[in-house]
């Protein structure tokens, strides 16, 4: 049985210590030693998995934790996506697309708490999908770079997957905040319009 905590449980801190990975591995991007930026990157994405698992099997789940996972996550990838792009190992355009996404997401998620109809936070399987490209298609990067993979067919594969994911994911994301919001004005404000 789970037990919600409140405080910095330890899933909680691996988070916060994944968060302060984010400008080193920028750093390390930005200084072209990229076999440490994907190790360091790699280590971050374990970590993800770790916390994940303590928070389910341990029963050290957290308010908190809920929050500061995702945010921890898209700092990553973001920050990541931006710092590549910035020494042109992946389109501007792709960075725009994943970052313009993640602000609909937001900013549909503030407007509709604005409006007191707050959407569930359940990422789709199309979501899932995008997130997981996303990190394939940073790691291959990071490994051709750091590595010395050859990995270029593989990364121009996933630059596409990865786009088509993205616009995917934003159109479904759309669809159903349209959907949470248009089924509110037909319940709530049924009787004041005729």
């Amino acid at each position: 049985m789970d037990t919600e905590h409140s405080g910095l449980t330890v899933p909680n801190l691996i988070t916060v210590a994944r968060l302060f990975l984010v400008p080193v591995i920028v750093w390390l991007i930005g200084t072209e030693a990229y076999a440490a930026a994907f190790w360091l990157f790699v280590i971050a994405g374990v970590s993800d998995g770790v916390d994940g698992f303590i928070a389910r099997h341990f029963a050290s789940r957290s308010d908190l934790g809920a929050y500061l996972d995702p945010i921890a996550d898209k700092a990553l990838l973001v920050s990541i996506y931006i710092a590549l792009a910035m020494v042109n190992e992946i389109p501007f355009w792709l960075v725009i697309a994943v970052v313009s996404r993640d602000v609909l997401i937001v900013g549909g998620v503030m407007l509709s708490w604005m409006m007191d109809r707050p959407v569930p936070m359940q990422p789709l399987l199309v979501s899932k999908a995008n997130t997981l490209a996303q990190i394939v298609l940073a790691s291959v990067v990071l490994a051709d770079l750091g590595l010395s993979s050859e990995l270029t067919p593989i990364r121009h594969l996933m630059v596409i997957v990865t786009a088509f994911l993205t616009l995917l994911s934003a159109v479904a994301y759309l669809v159903e905040w349209l959907r949470h919001m248009t089924d509110g004005d037909d319940h709530g404000q049924g009787e004041q319009t005729s």
